[in-house]
């Protein structure tokens, strides 16, 4: 697979043919993956500060609704040597994610998202890809990411549903921090794969750190978000996104000085007949 479909994907992770039907349940109106404890021999919450953890738990999962959405970023990448990029993504609230990559006037990569599966389209290279979602799984060495989420993931909101029984929450001055005390177990067909967890947030519950670490190797992602802003109907976004990918290699993309708009706006997406199909192995 190219370069610039890859970096366009990740890009889209902050970013089977069906949603995939992971371990879930609903927070209020919002999916969320579901991670369950593993084994017997489980660590518990006392429960002792649960109006606390309420409270705490509405923040991060109750969001304001907005029906479309459009991001313009730089991107920069440290595996790219034309960097920065100029990425223009829009999203339609549980239906799609479009995405455009320039890289000074000529258009380099576009790609649509939807829950069925991912369409991307090389127009530096004259090829184009239609799989579900493993290949982007694959490529983050994670098995967890589905449409739903990868727009949480984008907007940086709370995609992992956590339980009193499976996480501690502290406060100190600088916000809330969440870790798993016991080995985080996610399913997703029939894939199981387990995690340890820690999540930071700020005094105003913005999500500020996420990391997720393979309890059997050293495959882990990380995003880190800032500069977080308000708009209208208490809806906050975060204008700058870190992801970090660690494997047997390391690597990162990062997106900043976003500009957001929510404004509808047309999402042309074909791929020209002379372009060949990559297949995803």
């Amino acid at each position: 697979m190219k370069k610039w479909i890859s970096l366009l994907l990740v890009t889209t992770v902050i970013l089977s043919c069906k949603t995939r039907k992971n371990a879930m349940q609903n927070a209020s109106d919002n999916d969320s993956i579901k991670i369950e404890n593993a084994g017997d021999q489980d660590k518990t919450d006392d429960g002792k500060n649960i109006s606390d953890r309420l409270t705490f738990y509405e923040n991060i999962y109750i969001h304001p609704e907005f029906n479309q959405m459009k991001i313009n970023s730089k991107i920069t990448a440290d595996n790219l040597r034309v960097s920065p990029l100029d990425a223009t993504i829009y999203i339609e609230s549980d239906k799609k994610i479009w995405s455009n990559i320039n890289f000074l006037f000529f258009n380099a990569a576009r790609a649509i998202i939807t829950p069925e599966g991912i369409k991307a389209v090389d127009k530096y290279n004259k090829n184009y890809i239609d799989s579900d979602f493993e290949y982007l799984n694959n490529l983050l060495n994670i098995n967890f990411i589905d449409y739903k989420t990868l727009e949480k993931i984008l907007l940086g909101r709370t995609f992992l549903l956590v339980s009193n029984r499976n996480s501690e929450i502290k406060k100190n001055e600088d916000g809330y921090q969440l870790s798993s005390i016991t080995k985080q177990k996610i399913v997703t067909n029939g894939v199981e794969r387990e995690y340890k967890l820690n999540m930071r947030y700020s005094n105003d519950y913005d999500l500020i750190y996420v990391k997720l670490q393979d309890v059997k190797s050293d495959d882990a992602v990380e995003i880190v978000y800032d500069q977080w802003e308000s708009f209208d109907n208490n809806l906050r976004l975060p204008q700058n996104v870190k992801i970090i990918i660690k494997g047997s290699k390391t690597s990162q993309i990062v997106l900043e000085n976003t500009k957001f708009g929510f404004t509808k706006m047309e999402t042309p997406y074909s791929v020209p007949a002379n372009y060949k199909k990559i297949e995803i192995k």
